[in-house]
């Protein structure tokens, strides 16, 4: 029997969102309008079990190393205590590794693996394997008038004076330009594209918002309801589980003050939602325009789970993060207050708890956390020509390290060493993967996951065990029933932080003291 062809080398695009909750996309059960998203995965491949880190700079580390975070020198985000960071720059990268493979390369968006942001040095994306740059070295920043905003090594702010500058726009508008030119010129290309939506602060265009005026007027426990009936009928997951109830921290939806203030905070980051789906249909259409949708690997995902941050009235972050005025002088609002009717550009506001709850459906707990609401992500494959398509869900756990080695794979790069993920590609395709372990650690908070079986643990507490196959919401601890699996996997868990340089993190908070630093900055 003669063996198929191989596919040709892909072009490869990889799409980061930030803080998108599990169940915020249409086709994972959410009711927010992404139809460009849905087409994708209609196209592609859905996993109902891909894990990120608890936070934006881990996943982000790990996704360009294929190792994880903490060996490369983003135990927690980009301060330099205790850990590096800033990514090592002498840990290749999947730009450097598609590079050398004759892949023209540029990141459109976020980079947040740097601790200098100001001044460009060895660790900024433009010396660590990408011919073109045009983002925000920070974390997070104003929509409408962004700071630490650069073209390659040079600033970008004066880009956001143009009335109608909008971040998620001008990030698309970079991304269909490389595409286009890459296509005209016949290269082979990598495009990262690493939006900043729907992280805070809320705010989007006016008319976006309203057009999702109502939408949440029923609040969060009726929405909740209706996104796991409809992870349901989508066979979202192989095996029905009771869903994790109502964060109990919160109030149920008609003892909440201030509800139309409530469904303005969800009404904004659903709006922010889509339009960063609208911005990543213009990408499809290219694609589809250029011919090459068949030969592009792509990857859609979230980076961690969806943000409970309740911000303070006043609280500013760095200068960079929180500006003082909007472009215009006008003073910013900062803070989650019924004063403070967020979505324009100067206000400064996130979307709290209990809707973050509702983003994370049908999970508990949240971003930095490593339950499942913290760590497991929308993911959507496509590659069509690779094999990768049909619509298909696939449910075998997989990990935010193992893309570097997908795309390896996919166009028949070598892999830098020391990379601890594994090919997805014959996963995509319908294929088993072996069980391996799969480890985690953020700010002491810590998991192991072996086939069916988790064993979590929040900083200071006892470790808990589930069996995901019948309870991905992590409802029945069975710790007491199976001591000798729990000393196991404790055991293989302590080997993998110690194999990685995992610092515990009484040592982390510790060596910020010693520095005269408040112990919670060990968190940030």
């Amino acid at each position: 029997m003669t063996p198929p062809t191989p596919a040709p080398r892909p072009d490869v695009i990889v799409i980061l969102v930030d803080d998108l909750g599990f169940s915020d996309l249409a086709s994972y059960g959410g009711e927010i309008p992404t139809p460009n998203l849905d087409r994708l995965a209609e196209r592609g491949v859905r996993l109902s079990s891909f894990y990120t880190t608890p936070r934006c700079s881990p996943t982000r580390a790990a996704l360009l190393t294929g190792r994880p975070s903490h060996e490369v020198g983003i135990g927690v985000l980009t301060r330099p205590v205790g850990y590096r960071g800033s990514l090592d720059p002498e840990v290749p990268t999947l730009a450097t590794m598609l590079s050398e493979a004759g892949y023209a390369t540029a990141l459109a968006g976020k980079w947040h693996l740097s601790s200098q942001v100001s001044e460009a040095d060895d660790t900024w994306p433009t010396r660590r394997g990408f011919d073109r740059f045009y983002g925000i070295i920070g974390g997070g920043t104003s929509y409408f008038a962004p700071k630490a905003f650069f073209r390659g090594e040079q600033s970008a702010e004066d880009d956001a004076l143009r009335p109608d500058f909008y971040l998620t726009h001008a990030l698309a508008d970079e991304a269909v330009d490389f595409v286009r030119e890459q296509v005209a010129a016949d290269s082979r290309y990598f495009l990262y594209l690493a939006l900043t939506a729907p992280h805070w602060p809320l705010q989007a265009p006016a008319d976006d918002i309203q057009e999702r005026s109502g939408d949440y007027d029923d609040g969060w426990d009726a929405l909740r309801e209706r996104r796991r009936a409809r992870q349901a009928e989508l066979g979202l997951f192989p095996e029905s589980f009771e869903p994790a109830p109502r964060d109990d921290a919160e109030p149920a939806w008609p003892d909440a003050g201030d509800p139309a203030w409530q469904a303005r905070r969800m009404e904004v980051y659903a709006a922010q939602v889509v339009v960063m789906d609208r911005s990543i249909g213009r990408l499809l259409d290219e694609l589809d325009r250029a011919g090459r949708f068949d030969d592009t690997l792509l990857l859609f995902l979230s980076d961690n789970g969806a943000e409970a941050m309740e911000i303070p009235l006043g609280r500013r972050f760095a200068p960079h993060v929180t500006p003082d005025h909007t472009r215009d002088g006008d003073p910013v609002s900062i803070g989650n207050d019924p004063s403070i009717v967020p979505g324009a550009e100067d206000t400064y506001a996130s979307y709290g708890r209990a809707w973050a709850n509702l983003s994370n459906t049908p999970f508990r707990l949240y971003k930095s956390w490593v339950h499942e609401g913290g760590i497991a992500a929308p993911m959507i494959a496509s590659w069509p020509a690779g094999g990768i398509g049909g619509g298909g869900i696939r449910h075998e756990p997989a990990h935010v390290t193992d893309l570097l080695p997908t795309i390896a794979a996919a166009v028949g790069a070598p892999l830098p060493d020391r990379v601890t993920g594994a090919s997805l590609v014959g996963l995509l395709q319908g294929e088993r993967m072996p069980q391996r372990d799969l480890c985690w650690e953020h700010i002491g908070n810590a998991a192991i996951r072996r086939g069916r079986h988790k064993l979590v643990r929040e900083y200071g507490g006892e470790w808990e065990l589930y069996d995901l196959d019948v309870d991905r919401a992590e409802l029945r601890d069975l710790a007491a029933d199976h001591p000798e699996l729990v000393a196991e996997l404790a055991r293989a868990w302590q080997e993998w932080a110690g194999r990685h340089g995992v610092i515990p993190f009484p040592e982390l908070v510790a060596i910020y003291e010693a520095q005269g630093l408040p112990a919670w900055q060990a968190t940030s």
